[in-house]
């Protein structure tokens, strides 16, 4: 396992505390005051956020693809909406299990640079910290130092994971609580989750040795139908099943 399984992926992100508030995204507070918040819980609980609504119209289309076409493979699968910060999960038969709010890259950009899963932390500049949009077979897998993650692309050093809070200054729990979207782009590129979502809704489908997901994660930068082709073909297919219409309220 490469070191950077576990200083790009979980973001021991020391480094970062040192960078400009700009470059660590928008800060949620004046300057010097971080110590005056406090660490509140994030969303989660085994409950869905209200506030998150229905999954957006981008989102729903490829969900309504996915199930329709069979693009999952009989697998569990995942899709995460980079631009409304929020995660998708079902099971492979596309009956939705939860859903949550998200941290992601901190810049927008829908391409991994050259290399960089070989870097080490430091030798990632901010406006290469993005995280990636695509099909992705993800599997569960360890990371040196920290338990196991869910890979999204191993080779990029792109990782689902819940919140880090090793940096306090970053206040991550309250970024995944804001309203806000933009709020939420803190990452080296993975994405981080509720630890009780990670743990009640994602970890259960990979109980089986080797099991494996799909995950879609939509653009930001690109068009969904650059990203998935496969949302064009069938926009003409049936009525979105009843399904994508009830993810914001189901939950196990």
């Amino acid at each position: 396992m490469r070191v950077r399984a576990a200083l790009t992926c979980l973001g021991i992100m020391l480094v970062s505390a040192a960078l400009p508030a700009a470059a660590r995204g928008q800060p949620l507070q004046p300057a010097g005051t971080e110590s005056l918040l406090p660490e509140v819980p994030s969303v989660e609980e085994g409950a869905p956020d209200p506030s998150l609504g229905t999954p957006s119209q981008a989102a729903d289309r490829v969900i309504h693809w996915v199930t329709v076409s069979g693009d999952n493979n009989a697998l569990p699968f995942i899709v995460i909406d980079k631009l409304d910060a929020r995660i998708f999960v079902f099971d492979p038969q596309g009956r939705p299990l939860g859903m949550a709010p998200a941290l992601i890259g901190i810049r927008r950009g829908d391409d991994s640079a050259p290399g960089i899963g070989s870097r080490g932390i430091n030798k990632i500049p901010v406006e290469q910290r993005t995280t990636p949009a695509g099909r992705f077979i993800a599997k569960f897998g360890p990371a040196k130092g920290h338990p196991p993650v869910l890979w999204v692309d191993y080779a990029d050093a792109i990782s689902l994971h819940p919140v880090v809070t090793a940096n306090k200054r970053e206040n991550r729990l309250q970024r995944i609580k804001s309203a806000s979207a933009e709020d939420h782009r803190i990452s080296f590129g993975c994405i981080n989750v509720p630890a009780s979502f990670y743990a009640k809704v994602v970890k259960p489908l990979f109980k089986a040795r080797n099991s494996s997901s799909v995950v879609y994660i939509l653009p930001d930068t690109k068009s969904v139908a650059d990203v998935f082709p496969g949302t064009v073909l069938k926009a003409q297919a049936t009525a979105p099943p009843a399904v994508t219409q009830t993810a914001a309220r189901a939950q196990r």
